[in-house]
């Protein structure tokens, strides 16, 4: 018997994000079609509650549970971000690594792919004795400077 091998390619686009769901045999409902759409339309990392409420005004009717539902399966299998804050979760359509900016006076966060040096990695190695195999970096600032 075949093992049937999943994709690990990154998921750069709305297609890719459907084309993932069929991989894995997610059914593409109306409902999960739309959440991916709104992600990828919005380009920001947004509650529940805010992607319920987008949904609805576009006049594409879902219901709580059905977002609910459909952000925990699209995330648990790896096909959207899910960011645990201290005030809930917040989704995004990224899904590979990468690292976050904080936009403290904006509460904004925004997806930013960071490559550090190899040899800083290497001296993180030497002085842990883990070999790093993945990183994601969280950083702090204003928008607004007078406000740091």
């Amino acid at each position: 018997m075949q093992k049937q091998t999943i994709s690990t390619k990154p998921i750069r686009s709305l297609e890719d994000a459907l084309d993932r769901c069929q991989i894995l045999g997610m059914r593409v409902s109306r409902q999960r079609r739309f959440i991916l759409e709104l992600l990828w339309q919005a380009n920001e990392h947004l509650a529940a509650r805010e992607i319920y409420d987008r949904l609805n005004q576009q006049g594409k009717e879902i219901g709580h549970t059905s977002v609910y539902q459909n952000l925990e399966a699209l995330s648990s299998q790896g096909i959207i971000e899910c960011i645990e804050r201290c005030d809930g979760r917040l989704y995004g359509n990224i899904s590979d690594s990468h690292s976050h900016v904080n936009c403290i006076d904006t509460n904004q966060i925004l997806d930013v792919h960071v490559e550090l040096p190899e040899d800083f990695i290497r001296k993180i190695e030497e002085q842990t004795g883990v070999r790093i195999t993945d990183y994601s970096i969280n950083f702090f600032g204003y928008r607004n400077p007078q406000e740091g």
